[in-house]
C-alpha cells in the first residue's frame, strides 16, 4: 500500500504542529522536478511504505526506536514491526503528536499476530532522567530491550557564526548526541548477547556542511561514539552498528532549507535522487 506525502493517513488531519505539514508543503510545490531516471519529487512520493513482503526475523524481540515518530524512525519502526518485533518508540509531546498518533496506527497495522500492542513513550531526551523513564516504561511493559535505535536529531540553518548560540548549540548536541549516551547507558543494562544498538549519523559527518556546523559537529560524534562503543560492548556479545544517510526525504531537511535548496534536493549524489526513508530501513 502507498502513503503520498501530500496526504493525512487514515483521516489524521494534518496541521501546523504536525511534521506531516512539512511534508504536504514539500509534496505541493510545483517546482519540483523530475530526475533524469524518472523519479517524481512531489506528490506521490513514498514515505514509509510499499507493497512488500516479509520475513518473521524479529519475532520475540522489543525494539525501541528514539524519534520513532515520523522520517526514518517511522520506516524504522513498520520494517521492524512486519518483521515480527514489538515497538516502542519516542516522540516529543506537543510538537509530534499528531504524527506519533499516526505511526502508532501504523504499526498497529503492520504488526504480526505474536507481538505485542506497540507504545509512544512523549518525553524531551536531552536529559538523563528522561531517557531513564523511558527505559523503566518499555521494561515494565516488555520486560526487556533487544533493539535500540538512537536516531533523533534537529538541525538548524547557519548563515552566520553568531547564529549558533549557547542556547542553540546545548540544544542540538543534546539532541543529537548527548541522549544517544543516556539512552544506551540504561537500555544496556537490560540487554542480553545478541542484542544490537543501531545509532543514526550522517554523510555530513565525513564530507561535512557549512550551513550546518553545529549538526554536522554531532554526526561526527556520533560516528566516533557508534566505533567506540562497538569496542566496548564487544564482550558483551553486544553489537553496535551505525547507518550514515545521504539525503533523504524527511521533515527535518523541509524544515531546515529555503525553496531553492529543495528543488536540487539529493542531485548531487550518483541516483540524482534524495532517498525515502523506506529505503533506509532495511540497512538497520
Amino acid at each position: 500500500m502507498m502513503y503520498s506525502i501530500a496526504s493525512g493517513i487514515g483521516g489524521i488531519p494534518i496541521t501546523e504542529k504536525s511534521c506531516m505539514s512539512s511534508q504536504r508543503l514539500l509534496a505541493t510545490r510545483g517546482t519540483l522536478r523530475i530526475s533524469s531516471y524518472g523519479v517524481v519529487m512531489n506528490i506521490g512520493s513514498l514515505v514509509v511504505r510499499r507493497r512488500c513482503s516479509a520475513f518473521p526475523t524479529l519475532k520475540g524481540k522489543v525494539a525501541l526506536v528514539t524519534g520513532g515518530d515520523s522520517g526514518i524512525g517511522r520506516a524504522i519502526c513498520y520494517a521492524f514491526a512486519k518483521e515480527g518485533a514489538t515497538i516502542a518508540f519516542t516522540y516529543v509531546k506537543g510538537d509530534e503528536d499528531i504524527d506519533a498518533a499516526d505511526t502508532l496506527k501504523i504499526i498497529k497495522e503492520a504488526k504480526t499476530s505474536e507481538s505485542s500492542d506497540p507504545t509512544a513513550i512523549p518525553t524531551d531526551l536531552r536529559y538523563n532522567q528522561n531517557c531513564q523513564d523511558v527505559v523503566d516504561d518499555v521494561i515494565a511493559k516488555y520486560g526487556h530491550i533487544d533493539v535500540l535505535i538512537n536516531n533523533p536529531a534537529v538541525q538548524y540553518p547557519l548563515y552566520s557564526l553568531e547564529d549558533i548560540t549557547e542556547e542553540r548549540l546545548e540544544k542540538v548536541f543534546r539532541t543529537n548526541i548527548f541522549s544517544y549516551f543516556f539512552m544506551t547507558r540504561h537500555a544496556i543494562k537490560h540487554m542480553k548477547q545478541g542484542s544490537s544498538i543501531i545509532n543514526t549519523a550522517s554523510l555530513v559527518a565525513y564530507i561535512g556542511n557549512g550551513k550546518f556546523l553545529d549538526y554536522g559537529s554531532t554526526k561526527g560524534a556520533v560516528v566516533s561514539f557508534t566505533r567506540g562503543l562497538s569496542q566496548f560492548l564487544l564482550d558483551k556479545g553486544i553489537r553496535v552498528n551505525g547507518v550514515a544517510p545521504g539525503p533523504v526525504w524527511t521533515p527535518l531537511e523541509v524544515s531546515g532549507q529555503d525553496d531553492e535548496e529543495i528543488v536540487i534536493f539529493g542531485s548531487q549524489v550518483p541516483m540524482d535522487r534524495a532517498a525515502q526513508p523506506y529505503e533506509m530501513a532495511p540497512s538497520r
